[in-house]
């Protein structure tokens, strides 16, 4: 059985890292309290650091991605210190992260109880941010994780929309996706939990979704977020008929919640065997079509 903590974040404002850094404590500490050992923040969960900036620098785009770019070694620590701290895998979402080639990547990382088990790089990018955010595809292709909670994969956010994608952890091995999100309509947020439901249902596992949700209008980047934390499971034998596992009430929070709940990956890989459908194993007759 794996206990998680999904969290709909609210993008809070803070006076200085010290306060950010209390802030995320506190709010992991919420969740290690309540049991969690697998904690999920969102996509661009580290664009709060914006917050700490000057008026004139937050307030611009590519002003706030830049000066962020310090921010983020201490925001890696402090990450890491908690999940060693509470023996707990925490995922802190994803933050805009400058390469040495200059280019910059939308970037999820994963800690455990003995530190950093690696990142995940968004792997199609959004038109918000090829045309406006000018961040770059991650070049390193798909990763999994294998920790005693299960084989963990990451798709961020618009991934989550493109089949092959999940196909591919899947094949993997991949009991659980888990699915950091941003987006700034319900639309959006729709969109995303259509493609965590479909990419459940076609391979037979579990997506944990993160979202940003409220406002935060000091910040052109995240000034408005939809979204409801949600774990989505196929609907198949001993799991909910609608596929929703648990999921938040509202698309909308001013400050931040937390959805738990606990699931037994087992369980739900066995129905890639044991299920109504197998839906995992003809996956490739789609393919075979004549003509």
């Amino acid at each position: 059985m794996v206990k998680f903590a999904s969290c709909q974040y609210a993008i809070e404002l803070f006076d200085g890292f010290d306060a950010y850094a209390a802030h995320l404590e506190r709010l992991t500490g919420e969740a290690v309290a309540a049991g969690a050992e697998l904690l999920l923040l969102p996509e661009y969960a580290a664009m709060a650091l914006t917050g700490l900036l000057p008026e004139d620098e937050r307030g611009d785009l590519h002003k706030s991605i830049a000066a962020i770019q310090p921010f983020i070694p201490r925001w890696l620590d402090l990450c890491e210190a908690i999940a060693r701290r509470h023996g707990v895998w925490f995922c802190p979402g994803s933050a805009p992260v400058l390469d040495p080639d200059g280019k910059y990547r939308n970037r999820a990382y994963l800690f455990g109880p003995d530190g950093l088990a690696g990142h995940q790089d968004k792997i199609v990018m959004t038109r918000f941010e090829r045309e406006q955010w000018f961040i770059s595809a991650g070049t390193g292709g798909l990763r999994s994780f294998e920790t005693p909670l299960g084989r963990l994969g990451i798709l961020i956010c618009y991934d989550n929309e493109f089949p092959m994608l999940a196909r591919r952890l899947a094949e993997d091995g991949v009991d659980l996706i888990l699915a950091p999100s941003c987006t700034d309509t319900e639309a959006g947020y729709h969109r995303v939990r259509i493609g965590a439901q479909a990419r459940a249902l076609e391979n037979q596992l579990a997506v944990l979704v993160s979202p940003t949700a409220g406002f935060a209008p000091w910040s052109p980047a995240v000034d408005e977020n939809f979204g409801r934390a949600a774990l989505y499971v196929p609907a198949d034998y001993g799991m909910p008929p609608s596929g929703v596992f648990a999921e938040s009430e509202a698309v909308a929070t001013e400050a931040s919640v937390w959805l738990f709940g606990e699931i037994d990956l087992e369980k739900v890989a066995a129905l890639r065997r044991e299920g109504q459908v197998a839906l995992y194993r003809d996956w490739p007759e789609q393919f075979t079509l004549p003509g």
